[in-house]
């Protein structure tokens, strides 16, 4: 690792049009721009798993602020996240590769503290792309205000069990020994979206 990881993390060698497509060109995206080509970067050379986050501090925990600060996010992950969904694309890596967009739990409808939102288990928006999902589909809906999902819910769950199979694992047959007995990474629940996969 130690002999593969400088090179793989080296971007003077990517050519000015990949840095654009990934917004490095601009100084609102650059930074997560260039977390997104290094993921691509890792993808590439074998790695099996990347983590890209967004947001120091409280950056999409807008309990106040919410325009400013959701707005500020979405201007810096927007075009380096479709830059990583195209480059991928284009070099043959995203059928084989899982990605999943999202985070522990939304935001309320309604006003919190005047300009912000409170946090919203009940119902909201995580999207996944490449690695056998089905393009273009839409799973559920909220009710009208955006606050409880209300048709085709998927727990989380679900949504595990749905990632585990993508990866090609059963996340029933997945176990691991937890205070003398087995235990499954989705506990006693979960099933896989199947109308989400390819």
């Amino acid at each position: 690792m130690q002999a593969a990881a400088p090179e793989a993390v080296d971007l003077t060698k990517e050519s000015e049009a990949t840095r654009k497509l990934y917004g490095m060109d601009n100084e609102v995206t650059a930074k997560f721009g260039t977390n997104c080509l290094l993921a691509r970067r890792l993808v590439e050379r074998g790695v099996r798993f990347v983590e890209l986050y967004s947001g120091s501090g409280s950056g999409w925990d807008s309990h106040t602020d919410l325009d400013k600060l959701h707005g500020r996010r979405c201007q810096e992950t927007d075009v380096p996240i479709a830059g990583l969904l195209a480059d991928l694309k284009a070099r043959g890596l995203l059928d084989s590769t899982l990605v999943v967009w999202g985070g522990e739990f939304g935001r309320t409808p309604f006003n919190e503290k005047g300009n912000g939102r409170d946090h919203n288990p009940w119902g909201f928006t995580m999207w996944m792309a490449g690695g056998g999902m089905k393009k273009g589909t839409v799973i559920g809906s909220t009710d009208d205000l955006g606050l409880r999902a209300v048709e085709r819910p998927v727990h989380v769950h679900d949504l595990h069990a749905t990632i585990l199979w993508c990866l090609g694992l059963d996340h029933v047959k997945v176990t691991y020994l937890h205070n003398g007995r087995s235990e499954r990474p989705t506990i006693v629940s979960g099933d896989v979206v199947r109308e989400a996969l390819a």
